[in-house]
């Protein structure tokens, strides 16, 4: 089932369910009719697309929350105690959500109910505002799957078509929902100019993105997200679409292979989701040395996004910086240091080498010295001998 069959299907199960008031009913009708026509002059749509059923798709989930929340008293008829009461509630942990834990989205039912179209609708909204006025700075939940894990859950993975699943969502990091939308004619396959690795590169359009994210096309990172994508797009032609099963078969197959392979999220051992797998993409990412700037591209963020403040404090990255660079400086120190060493004893051979020269200079001319004082004294011992065997004779030595 498409998003927006389970959109249509989800308003009309909400607007015919006799359960809720037919006030709040009437209500919610009044506001669907409302955002379907701003979402499509907004987007310049002539039809819905998947990313408004998305947001409408939200509205449905949340307006039953909040009915129950005011034990289906009709909003036209709340006043500021019935306000008051739910959102103390909300902000003390005592309302729950499916699993049994205080609301981390509170701000989304503030902003989007409460202070937005739905109660203004029900001329509440500037009530809500009055009783809302500390809102709570909403900090990011940080939950993600290491690498080590996400290895783990691979390894589990048979099938070729779910094994590419896992090795896109961790490689480009993009939701779940546009990989499911990709076709062989959004891979381009290429050999990296620079490592000569075979290696894809994966066209995002607008058309199956968030609305929030930003066209792009990714080249693959890891060999064997290119190895997976070698064996399945082999046999496809250029429309076909990579992945024959929908968002909901997507969540069994990751269900399935967390239950085998034991893998939790970091930092609280939830369970792990597709979007962990993204986040886990991301903090391996910044690890690794990319700037914020670079991951934040890599995930279709719009310019100065906010998303990664959260993980980047959370992995104490900026934390990290200036103890790097007092490393580096001292680092640099050494290295001056280590030149300067260098430099002396450069010059000390150098010297040192001028002296042996000079010293051989001076043993060549000493032997020469040598070898001239020893014919000498040859000679001398030679004269000496003819004197006295002249003098004995009585004849005369000529000298000459």
């Amino acid at each position: 089932m498409t998003i927006g069959e389970q959109y249509w299907t989800g308003k009309a199960k909400l607007l015919d369910d006799g359960a809720i008031c037919s006030e709040n009913r009437n209500l919610f009708a009044e506001f669907f009719e409302f955002e379907e026509r701003k979402l499509k002059r907004r987007n310049q749509l002539r039809e819905l697309d998947d990313g408004c059923y998305k947001t409408l798709y939200g509205y449905i989930h949340r307006f039953r929350n909040v009915n129950r929340w005011f034990n289906n008293r009709p909003w036209r008829d709340l006043t500021r105690e019935d306000v008051e009461r739910v959102y103390e509630a909300l902000e003390d942990g005592h309302i729950l959500n499916q699993r049994g834990r205080p609301f981390v989205d509170r701000s989304s039912y503030y902003n989007k109910i409460f202070k937005s179209k739905p109660f203004r609708l029900a001329g509440k909204a500037e009530l809500a505002k009055e009783v809302i006025e500390f809102p709570a700075f909403q900090t990011r939940e940080v939950r993600f799957v290491a690498e080590e894990g996400f290895r783990a859950l691979v390894s589990v993975v048979s099938n070729p078509k779910h094994l590419l699943l896992f090795w896109l969502a961790w490689d480009i990091g993009e939701n779940v929902g546009a990989l499911l939308q990709l076709t062989k004619r959004d891979f381009t396959r290429q050999r990296n100019e620079h490592t000569g690795e075979i290696e894809y590169l994966v066209h995002l359009p607008r058309a199956k993105l968030k609305r929030s994210r930003v066209a792009r096309s990714e080249p693959t990172l890891y060999p064997e997200t290119a190895q997976c994508a070698d064996m399945v797009l082999r046999d496809l032609d250029e429309s076909d679409a990579i992945f024959t099963f929908g968002h909901r078969q997507a969540l069994k197959i990751l269900h399935g292979v967390v239950t085998r392979s034991g893998v939790r999220c970091m930092p609280n051992d939830d369970l792990p989701t597709w979007k962990d797998l993204r986040s886990g993409m991301a903090c391996h990412l910044l690890r690794s040395g990319w700037s914020r700037e670079e991951v934040d591209a890599r995930l279709g963020h719009t310019p100065n996004s906010s998303a990664l403040n959260a993980y980047v404090n959370f992995l104490a990255i900026d934390r990290g910086r200036p103890k790097k660079k007092l490393f580096d400086s001292s680092l640099q120190d050494v290295q001056l240091q280590l030149q300067e060493t260098l430099r002396r004893e450069k010059l000390t051979r150098m010297r040192l080498e001028r002296q042996e020269e000079d010293n051989a200079l001076l043993r060549d001319e000493l032997s020469q010295t040598r070898s001239d004082l020893v014919q000498l004294r040859g000679d001398v011992e030679r004269l000496m001998t003819m004197l006295e065997e002249s003098h004995t004779s009585g004849s005369t030595v000529k000298l000459i």
